[in-house]
């Protein structure tokens, strides 16, 4: 294919046009989701970065939590589903410095919720 004189090219301008596109959709979707407080499977699939077979691993296994009304469609609650993505929260180097010296001047572990 030969480009014409003034460089013009529709092929890179089709390109240009269907990631714009591409874009626009993927900030539509992202909008709807923020204002969902019952997310479906694959808003939660949006929502986490989690693949379809994975995160239906995880609801067979009960280790996610999710609603099936009607025994057939899964929903989640997005609190429910935020609040478990912040399980196994890891320390900073702060958080274990600030624990060392409390275990060193107090002799005691210092673990939230836990009773010291």
């Amino acid at each position: 294919m030969r480009l014409p004189a003034n460089g013009y090219n529709p092929l890179k301008k089709n390109k240009m046009e269907t990631k714009e596109l591409s874009q626009l959709d993927r900030i539509e979707r992202n909008s709807l989701l923020a204002s969902k407080s019952v997310l479906t499977f694959d808003d939660v699939k949006l929502l986490t970065g989690l693949s379809g077979s994975y995160l239906y691993k995880l609801t067979a296994g009960r280790k996610v939590p999710h609603y099936r009304p009607n025994g057939k469609i899964l929903y989640f609650d997005k609190c429910e589903i935020e609040q478990w993505m912040k399980q196994g929260k890891v320390k900073t180097v702060d958080e274990l410095e600030t624990d060392a010296a409390t275990y060193v001047a107090t002799g005691k572990h210092s673990r939230k919720g836990a009773a010291v």
